[in-house]
């Protein structure tokens, strides 16, 4: 199994450049299942999900055409007949469920296998069954799969398709927020979303979409209205920058950094990250061509009290990464995790180096230690992956970070982007 070595100590200085974002990628090119003709994407990820994505469309019927060395993506979906995404490919990652919502609305029907992807809690696809049923789709749930079929009279036998309807969410998901925005572009009447989520990643695929044709308002806000079109059409879009990517770069940046200069950063995506690392001292500064600049910080810095919650509060997936910085701050910071319930996992592992990190229900209790030391560890989902890298980094001695199968479904050459900024860490298999 491949694994990074890491020979901490070094301090960063240079620039990176910032990849195409994997939570809006991934989602526009399912949406592109709706979109006669061709989608030319640009600023595509060359990451393990965007290659599984492209695999789930393949089998679909798409005609996909990957330009990896300039990270173009091409599909046409003309030709796809099949409206069942199998386990076998849906078991690899979580946002397959997100072709349910295209599928359900092109054909009147889908069979999707209940999704896997990282072990961080459970990410129940309730939300987004509800949305489905109020537009009119009956579903059945039976070995491991979901079959979602338009309820009589408005099959696509009948020449119709599923109904506009207002649709609450209890809680602002993501995930059912777009699949709900999908399904609705080709639905008969008006969709409102109330509680909607509001990630930059949203407004992406809502931008796509609106390019494709599509009929959508209140974009960016927790009110999201479509009004069904007949048809979309392929369009060609580029895809946002990596926030995440951008946040797990800066945490480096400051753990190690003499001066880091991250590229295709865009600091109003960050919600209330880049504010959260000034309130504890953090030397950062956004320049206006979408570059976030980092230096040492003169001071020390303060330990912090952090929640996680949906955009623009502080976002789940930099929780890991911010919880190495914490764990070298004197003092006590305590992180309280409100989205997912083990996101928590990598603590033993961060333990392992030397942290003091107690974990208490949804609460991190994390008491900031001199140094962390070298160690053999094994990444538990994709973002507690990137963290022990960044530990590493820090760490004296040598760690080795495995199960880094993880990692590489979500960031692109993140160890060649280390290494260009003097990281000393190699990938063996």
């Amino acid at each position: 199994m491949a694994k990074f070595i890491i020979k901490g100590g070094n301090k960063l200085n240079g620039k990176v450049k910032i990849s195409g974002a994997k939570n809006s990628a991934l989602k526009i090119m399912a949406a592109s299942i709706m979109a006669g003709g061709k989608t030319i994407l640009k600023n595509v990820p060359v990451i393990d999900d965007v290659l599984t994505m492209a695999e789930v469309l393949s089998l679909l019927g798409a005609e996909v055409n990957f330009d990896s060395a300039n990270n173009i993506l091409e599909i046409n979906s003309d030709n796809i007949k099949s409206f069942e995404a199998p386990y076998e490919l849906v078991r690899k990652m979580r946002a397959s469920i997100l072709v349910a919502g295209p599928l359900l609305s092109r054909f009147g029907e889908v069979k999707v296998a209940i999704p896997g992807g990282c072990n961080i809690g459970s990410r129940q696809i309730d939300l987004h069954l509800k949305g489905f049923e109020l537009m009119g789709a009956e579903n059945v749930i039976e070995h491991g799969y979901v079959y979602l079929k338009a309820s009589p009279g408005i099959a696509r036998s009948s020449k119709k398709k599923l109904k506009g309807a207002e649709i609450n969410l209890e809680f602002p998901s993501r995930g059912a927020t777009e699949n709900i925005i999908m399904a609705a572009c080709l639905s008969n009447g008006k969709t409102v979303i109330n509680n909607a989520a509001k990630e930059p990643e949203i407004n992406d695929l809502a931008n796509y979409l609106s390019k494709c044709g599509a009929k959508i308002t209140g974009i960016g806000t927790d009110s999201i209205s479509i009004e069904g079109s007949d048809e979309l059409k392929g369009c060609e879009y580029e895809i946002m920058p990596d926030s995440i990517e951008t946040g797990t770069f800066i945490i480096a940046g400051v753990l190690c950094g003499k001066k880091v200069e991250i590229e295709d950063a865009v600091w109003e995506n960050m919600g209330i990250f880049c504010p959260k690392l000034k309130e504890i001292g953090v030397n950062i500064e956004n320049k206006e061509d979408n570059t976030i600049i980092i230096k040492k910080s003169k001071g020390t810095l303060k330990p912090a009290y952090i929640s996680t919650l949906p955009y623009p509060g502080f976002p789940t997936d930099l929780q890991p990464i911010m919880t190495v910085l914490l764990s070298i701050i004197p003092g006590i910071s305590i992180i309280t995790e409100n989205v997912f319930e083990n996101r928590f996992m990598y603590a033993d592992e961060l333990n392992r180096m030397g942290a003091n990190v107690k974990i208490d229900g949804h609460h991190a209790v994390i008491t900031g230690v001199n140094k962390l030391s070298g160690a053999p560890v094994s990444s538990t989902d994709l973002r507690a992956g990137a963290a022990l890298v960044l530990a590493g980094l820090i760490a004296e001695g040598t760690t080795e970070v495995n199960e880094i199968h993880h990692i590489l479904r979500g960031y692109e050459n993140f160890d060649k982007k280390l290494r260009n900024l003097g990281a000393d860490i190699i990938k063996v298999s």
